[in-house]
């Protein structure tokens, strides 16, 4: 989990799919040695939280996808704060979550 931009009206975090380690007889591995299984389909995917309206979004698939592309885009020109809000902002409108602290 890799927070991206937080700022006074929104939060963007990057939620990665994890390797889990693999049942496997303890005497085939070497010392301190752990297999790994990766996911067939690693999801990766965005949270957005709107902290004006106490609401999150969570992208995944196709949505990640096309949020993925306006972040490879501002790595090759930098936004202003306001360009990322209004684009933050039309991602916040299909949020329906409300955020719940545990």
């Amino acid at each position: 989990m890799h927070t991206l931009y937080d700022s006074d009206t929104y939060s963007v975090t990057h939620m990665l799919a994890n390797a889990v380690a693999a049942d496997v007889p303890a005497d085939t591995l070497k010392e301190g040695e752990q297999l790994l299984i990766v996911p067939k389909l690693a999801r990766h995917g965005f949270e957005i939280v709107d902290k004006r309206s106490g609401k999150e979004v969570y992208l995944d698939g196709s949505w990640a996808e096309l949020f993925q592309q306006h972040i490879s885009a501002w790595q090759l020109k930098t936004p202003t704060q306001e360009e990322v809000e209004d684009t933050l902002e039309q991602y916040a409108e299909l949020a329906q979550n409300p955020v719940v602290l545990h």
